[in-house]
């Protein structure tokens, strides 16, 4: 059988199953049935299971979307620190801030299909991890980050960064805070004059 791409309702069906079933999985966890996911989503049963045969399929690909939203993040992270649009230590506090503010349901996610997809789960951390060295050697090369930071500290931060229930006031100075912590030159908006 080839891979034939979509027609447009059966895309749309396919959409409407993820997220419908990346809320429910946030929300109650991996348990959720398939009926309850196909409600959700407005589709038959029987379109679920043509698009997502087992609920494993379908945690994987919810697990491979979750991947492929950080890799964009952090591939153009690193991409603007390297072309010298942005500072890499700009881009480090933007990944803090995007983690702590923006990706909170993907770190809902990531808990609630922790030990159903822990191989998918393991490679997320992977890719992220690696582009997170990349972004602190090149803070490093521009004198941005303290020589003692690492690529550990700067995870550390991530997986325990402030959840939604700060208020805005409270995560921006714990934003300000952090980059008090990683950097000689702190102060929020100033850019970096040494390019690497």
């Amino acid at each position: 059988m080839t891979d034939r791409p979509l027609r447009a309702d059966a895309r749309r069906n396919r959409e409407a199953i993820a997220a419908a079933a990346r809320e429910l999985v946030i929300r109650e966890g991996p348990g959720i049935g398939m009926d309850e996911i196909a409600m959700a989503a407005g589709v038959a049963t029987g379109t679920l299971y043509r698009h997502f045969p087992t609920k494993q399929d379908l945690i994987a690909s919810i697990v491979a979307d979750l991947a492929e939203g950080i890799d964009r993040s952090l591939n153009s992270a690193l991409a603007r620190a390297e072309d010298g649009t942005s500072s890499a230590i700009d881009e480090v506090i933007a990944l803090l801030r995007h983690v702590m503010i923006d990706m909170r349901q993907e770190r809902l996610l990531r808990f609630a299909v922790a030990g159903v997809a822990d191989d998918s789960l393991r490679e997320i951390q992977a890719r992220g991890r690696a582009a997170v060295e990349q972004l602190v050697a090149a803070a490093h090369r521009n004198d941005s980050l303290y020589p003692d930071v690492t690529a550990d500290d700067v995870v550390l931060l991530l997986s325990t960064a402030p959840t939604d229930a700060m208020s805005e006031v409270e995560q921006s100075r714990w934003l300000t805070l952090a980059r008090r912590a990683l950097t000689p030159n702190p102060a929020p908006g100033v850019r970096n004059s040494a390019r690497s």
